[in-house]
């Protein structure tokens, strides 16, 4: 996990290409190979399904990239593994998230890597994966369920925190703000959601909060909507925004870019992409906790 200097340097600047360290990548592979050692003799080729919420934003993408540059570390150390990545397009289709859990269960793959859309739903299928002998590290999302090995994330709500303090730091104070949030099931945005309330409560009682209870959906485009309808209403008396994740923070960049609004309204927002970085260098996206 970064240090808080190293998240108070990024808020602003190019976000960094690796999500995860070296160390929390290889903890993934570690925690699995520690688990299975005792049931099987003799060193074997790991195989490790890494399951992200979804497969389109660039978030899981670099997430990918590290699970492969584990594998590989891992190999070069003698410690044979190959990584097998699959998910759901959305990370709203539980369903199908369901789906690819029990089907690796099913084939016997010596762990899981998980990171849970929906803190609930995924419970059953990581507990099912567990009575196979199949054990589960989890990752960015926290999941309602004592059958994993471990827990690897950033601290979503300290990563919230950072959200309040820059947009409080642009606005003088200040000023009317909205918070669009993710989805609802899903931990990590559920932290970062948490931790910009209580510190914009606690730290900024002259920001007044005109909208924190609309849900932006799994996409770009049905964020896009939901800023929509959010600028439409309150677009003449908004001075801030904070968006928790990569969707979010991409459909209201449209969204105040379609209005000519892009730029005038003080916008922090989460994760990275290269149209975030366009937009930071435009002066349309005022900070990006990565």
């Amino acid at each position: 996990m970064r240090g808080e200097a190293e998240r108070k340097e990024n808020i602003n600047s190019l976000p960094l290409t690796d999500r995860l360290p070296k160390r929390e990548r290889n903890n993934w592979f570690f925690a699995l190979s520690c688990n299975r050692a005792g049931s099987k003799s003799g060193k074997k080729k790991l195989t490790i399904a890494v399951i992200p919420k979804g497969t389109s934003h660039e978030f899981w993408k670099s997430i990918h990239a590290g699970a492969i540059k584990a594998a590989k570390e891992l190999s070069s150390a003698g410690n044979d593994a190959e990584v097998i990545w699959k998910g759901p397009l959305r990370e709203d289709d539980r369903e199908q998230q369901i789906q690819v859990v029990e089907g690796f269960a099913s084939q016997g793959v010596d762990g899981i890597v998980l990171a849970p859309l929906d803190d609930r739903a995924l419970a059953r299928p990581v507990e099912e994966a567990k009575s196979a002998g199949v054990p589960t590290v989890i990752i960015d999302s926290a999941l309602q369920s004592n059958s994993i090995v471990s827990f690897v994330a950033t601290d979503n709500r300290k990563g919230g925190t950072l959200g309040a303090d820059r947009l409080g730091e642009l606005l003088g104070g200040k000023g009317k703000v909205i918070l669009l949030r993710y989805a609802e099931g899903s931990a990590s945005t559920q932290e970062r959601e948490d931790g910009f309330l209580q510190e914009i409560k606690q730290k900024y009682p002259n920001i007044e909060l005109i909208s924190t209870d609309q849900y932006a959906g799994a996409t770009r485009d049905t964020a896009k909507r939901a800023s929509e309808n959010l600028l439409n209403r309150f677009g003449d008396d908004v001075q801030g925004i904070f968006c928790p994740n990569e969707s979010t923070t991409a459909g209201m960049l449209l969204a105040l870019q379609d209005i000519g609004k892009a730029g005038k309204v003080m916008f922090v927002g989460f994760d990275s992409s290269q149209s975030f970085i366009d937009a930071i260098r435009a002066k349309q996206l005022h900070g990006i906790v990565v």
